[in-house]
């Protein structure tokens, strides 16, 4: 690295030098050109002799053979110059190769132990890099990397995710079979002789752990903390570990078509026919006319408002000259897992993308080419996370007026959340669909078929991609958790229903409100009297 790094400051210099000895030759060359000066021209012979043109003629030719000469000379310099700068150029490829640096590292796997010691140094390279010897100036409070602990037992995180807790038991695979590798390796550590003490060494176990810390930096790799039993009371083993990132990797590089990519929205609904208006405003717009490759699909429960909601239907469709939808009425009772399952099961043409979705539910064109773009027959399914808004009451009860619905979807901690326990607008080709054996129509009423589904396909050989997204948004409405639910069910609902009016602080504030409004109204008087 040393040599390197030599090297490529006197490279700098080396091509000055080289400039400024094609600049010197170039001077020499326009003083041999010049004409001689009065006292130092050649002696011409006399013009009344009888020789005069044979000697002048002489004179010609022996200048001009001196200046071929010249003119060869530095053309054989100038070439030698080149070819030692494009020597030097290739010198400093060849170091740049033999010690890559982060963002060209070069894996060539003709030559193995080549490619191995490149990404060793990379590696390596990583830990200098990371926070893990010193600490780094960061500009705020919110740059710092928080770390998370462990135990045996448990996992204390800040980042929750998609199971809501800042205590648990590391349920998913990656992280328990990561937490365990760690341990057993600062274990071995530990036991590894040191060759200096000749006592009997300590035996340490999994159990002499005492806890750890860990944190992640995206661009760089793991640190570990492990704090393990020393040999007496207040005495302890501290390990260090650190998981370096390798190398950025080109795994695919493909087109995508997706302009004959259709999607069929599938909406189960029974009454609702003034949400079911709404929805269709939004379809119009984001479906019909901003997308256009889309296909609905309408399972309706009972007759009650069905005219109604088969008239909205069939208005949207003359205005907006809009011919592919299929209305699906079942007389019985409403059952969301059943409806988007018939509504699936109908469809009679080629493969397709299925989007489930509900009457509440606002998406964006760009959701519709994400939900396009995520899905693959055979291969991948699409469960994005939506945001969820709360009571539009609430979050603007202290302005004059509500703001129109499209002003209101702004992804903000104040205006909504984002609903990673919800499963129920999803993406997939109809024949995984199909494969992976539809929803369970024993599941009767509100919630459950969702989550079924969703293990069906955790459970299978498909990639499943979960991930938030900007353009789907679920939109307030009052939920009523009826009696003949189930009490799972009905604690779910009571739970979504806690969720989805207002941002813990908002709802701090309404149950404070009698306090605020006691100490306002204190204020106003002690302003009076003085």
């Amino acid at each position: 690295m040393m040599f390197r790094r030599g090297f490529i400051l006197f490279l700098p210099r080396l091509v000055g030098l080289l400039v400024v000895a094609c600049c010197s030759m170039s001077i020499v060359y326009m003083l041999a050109c010049t004409p001689k000066g009065d006292n130092q021209q050649l002696a011409l012979p006399r013009v009344h002799s009888p020789t005069v043109k044979e000697g002048y003629d002489a004179v010609l030719q022996e200048q001009e053979e001196q200046h071929r000469n010249y003119i060869i000379s530095l053309k054989k310099q100038i070439a030698q110059l080149k070819a030692e700068l494009q020597g030097r150029t290739e010198q400093l490829k060849n170091m740049q190769n033999q010690y890559p640096d982060s963002l060209d590292i070069q894996l060539d796997h003709s030559k193995p132990e080549k490619a191995q010691a490149n990404l060793l140094a990379f590696l390596r390279s990583q830990v200098d890099k990371a926070e893990v010897h010193s600490g780094v100036k960061l500009s705020t409070e919110y740059a710092a990397v928080p770390f998370e602990s462990f135990t045996l037992q448990k996992v204390y995180q800040l980042e929750t995710g998609l199971t809501r807790h800042p205590e648990e038991k590391p349920v998913r695979k990656d992280k328990r079979d990561e937490l365990i590798e760690v341990i057993e390796l600062a274990v071995g550590s530990l036991n590894k002789p040191d060759g200096v003490s000749k006592a009997k060494p300590r035996v340490y176990t999994a159990s002499d752990f005492v806890e750890g810390i860990y944190r992640t930096e995206k661009n760089k790799g793991t640190l570990y903390e492990l704090t393990f039993k020393g040999d007496a009371k207040h005495q302890f083993k501290k390990i260090v570990l650190f998981r370096p990132f390798g190398p950025v990797m080109k795994v695919k590089n493909e087109n995508v078509n997706m302009a004959d990519t259709l999607i069929n929205v599938i909406v189960p609904l029974a009454k609702r026919a003034s949400k079911f208006r709404q929805f269709m405003q939004n379809f119009r717009e984001m479906g019909i006319q901003q997308d256009g490759r889309i296909h609905l699909t309408v399972v309706y429960f009972g007759k009650e408002q069905m005219n109604e909601v088969k008239s909205i239907l069939e208005n949207t469709s003359k205005s907006a000259n809009f011919k592919n939808f299929t209305f699906i009425q079942l007389n019985e009772e409403f059952s969301r897992g059943k409806g988007l399952d018939v509504g699936a099961r109908f469809w009679k043409g080629n493969n397709v993308v299925l989007f489930f979705c509900d009457v509440d539910i606002y998406f964006t064109a760009e959701f519709l080419n994400s939900c396009r773009l995520n899905t693959q027959p055979g291969k991948k399914v699409f469960y994005p996370v939506l945001f969820s808004q709360y009571n539009p009451s609430i979050i603007y009860g202290h302005h004059d007026s509500i703001p129109s619905l499209e002003q209101q979807l702004i992804i903000k901690k104040e205006t909504g959340f984002w609903r990673d326990f919800g499963f129920g607008m999803t993406c997939q080709y109809r024949s995984d669909f199909i494969n992976i054996g539809g929803f369970d129509l024993d599941i009767k009423g509100w919630g459950g078929e969702d989550v079924h589904l969703y293990r069906k396909y955790l459970h299978s050989n498909l990639m499943v991609i979960r991930t938030p997204v900007r353009g789907l948004f679920h939109l307030w409405h009052e939920k009523q958790c009826l009696d003949e639910l189930t009490p799972e069910q009905y604690k779910m609902c009571m739970q979504s229903k806690a969720m989805n009016e207002a941002s813990h602080g908002q709802l701090g504030m309404l149950v404070f409100k009698q306090e605020i409004e006691t100490h306002l109204h204190r204020q106003k008087l002690s302003s009076k009297k003085t």
